[in-house]
């Protein structure tokens, strides 16, 4: 806490409100969370703003990239959304019905053996520029809804067919389960393909189960603004893909890089000035966290 106040060059006086993120996400981290900002209110006798996660990642986007009213393509770890504001709410007009989009990519990386350094995602897409096999790979949109458990699975086993080139050493342990799963696979392939080849297809297929969804709620709203937050909105693909698609409708598409589109801090600041300058605070016996707490939960009484 002393070294942000010394870096933004201010001092414990000058805070006015403490914004924490009250969910969702993982109870660990956010209970840590609560709790200093808590002791911090109490400290400095200022009052305490609980701030939705998504939420916070939606008003980042709006005001770095100046977008006053876009459809929302929130991707990350743990959500997958796409999102507009209607009547100070913003509705969910389409989500995951199973896992989100960063872990089915992360999941993907650990089944290539891919490093978490810098991110698993950011080396998919790295190898993906690599690959030159498009893979015929499950897609999966229900409606306004998407799912990516069915696709994850399905690319679980097509590492162990007989056409996968990359897999561990023969004579390892894991070469020796590889053998055993390689009963009742389906997949019709027939040409090699090794990692980036799947790191490849896995994105082509993923994004345009976003794009395409994301399109319908364009329609649907009569907007052609799209924003992309959340960690995935870094890739390079997704935002090309999605530019070629708001291109043919006349629209504009904005996308930020890591220092925003990854949680961050400022996100949950902003978004609770926001809520603080609408009249809303938390008390602090309500002070608390939620690991469930969805987007379309949040009253926000800040836009008209």
């Amino acid at each position: 806490v002393e070294e942000a106040l010394a870096l933004a060059k201010v001092s414990a006086s000058d805070i006015k409100v403490i914004c924490y993120t009250k969910g969702p996400g993982m109870g660990g981290p956010l209970t840590v969370g609560c709790v200093v900002a808590r002791v911090l209110s109490q400290l400095w006798r200022v009052p305490l703003v609980g701030v939705n996660h998504c939420v916070g990642h939606i008003e980042m986007g709006r005001i770095a990239t100046q977008c006053p009213n876009p459809v929302v393509l929130y991707v990350s770890g743990g959500n997958s959304q796409v999102i507009a504001y209607s009547e100070q709410r913003y509705r969910i007009f389409g989500e995951t019905i199973d896992i989100a989009v960063g872990n089915c990519l992360d999941r993907v990386a650990r089944l290539l053996e891919l490093s978490n350094d810098p991110a698993p995602g950011y080396n998919i897409e790295q190898l993906a520029k690599k690959g030159s096999v498009l893979l015929d790979l499950p897609y999966v949109v229900k409606g306004m809804d998407m799912s990516f458990s069915g696709l994850l699975s399905y690319v679980e086993a097509l590492l162990q067919h007989p056409r996968f080139k990359g897999g561990p050493p023969k004579g390892t342990p894991a070469a020796e389960r590889r053998e055993k799963k390689r009963q009742n696979l389906t997949a019709p392939i027939q040409q090699d393909f090794g990692p980036a080849d799947v790191c490849f297809s896995i994105q082509e297929t993923i994004f345009a189960m976003l794009i395409e969804v994301t399109e319908r709620a364009m329609a649907h709203c009569g907007i052609n603004d799209v924003l992309i937050v959340g960690g995935v909105g870094c890739n390079e693909r997704l935002q090309a893909m999605m530019r070629d698609m708001v291109r043919e409708r006349n629209g504009r598409c904005f996308d930020m890089d890591e220092r925003y589109c990854i949680d961050n801090g400022a996100m949950i600041a902003w978004a609770g000035m926001l809520q603080f300058s609408a009249g809303e605070f938390t008390p602090l016996r309500h002070a608390t966290v939620t690991q469930r707490f969805r987007t379309d939960d949040v009253h926000v009484k800040w836009r008209s």
